[in-house]
């Protein structure tokens, strides 16, 4: 499943912006699901993510940026520093030719498309990251929720394509995931070469 350029840049910048209204005033709060993090931490974290992935597509760069830019520790504007560069991420991504060759960190798909299916992903989870420091909740598309699923079984488990190191265990066993508000569905078993798995739609 593909999700339309529009649907997926909107996603990220409103998830920003709802991130950021809930991160002012709070920037000293823990991210239980971000171990030894604060909500300006994260913010941090998401301020460097969004540079270096803005940079790789406005540049087209084959390999990560050589040099990262030196940032303040000064707090003052940080929350107007991460909304100007989710908003620089987003103009970046709707410019570019989403078929256009690029470094990305798995040999399975290395182009613009890549980049941002990741990082609707990336601002949606750590989204609910801040959201459920403060006890709120997050309202996800269930399109892009259930994408965010398929890419993650796709991208980030181990696979022949991209085995992880070291080889994690054998599953033993078929799991199956799915959705009850959309109609996805997902089988992840162990792949031919332990280690990986297969994942089926």
């Amino acid at each position: 499943m593909t999700l339309d350029l529009r649907l997926m840049t909107d996603t990220i910048a409103t998830h920003s912006r709802d991130l950021a209204s809930l991160a002012d005033g709070h920037l000293d709060l823990p991210i239980e699901h971000c171990p030894g993090w604060t909500m300006e931490d994260l913010l941090r974290h998401l301020i460097d993510v969004h540079w270096f992935w803005a940079t790789i597509v406005d540049e087209r760069l084959d390999e990560p940026p050589a040099h990262h830019p030196e940032r303040a520790d000064d707090r003052e504007g940080l929350v107007e520093e991460f909304i100007r560069g989710a908003q620089h991420l987003v103009e970046v991504l709707r410019a570019a030719d989403q078929s256009d060759k690029v470094w990305t960190w798995t040999p399975a798909q290395r182009d613009v498309a890549f980049v941002t299916r990741h990082q609707v992903q990336e601002i949606v989870v750590h989204h609910w990251d801040g959201a459920h420091a403060l006890g709120r909740t997050v309202d996800i598309d269930p399109v892009v929720a259930s994408d965010a699923i398929e890419e993650f079984l796709t991208f980030s488990t181990s696979s022949e394509a991209d085995p992880a190191e070291p080889a994690p265990g054998a599953l033993d066993g078929a799991l199956g995931l799915v959705c009850t508000d959309v109609s996805r569905a997902w089988t992840v078993r162990d792949g031919r070469i332990p280690g990986t798995v297969l994942v089926s739609a």
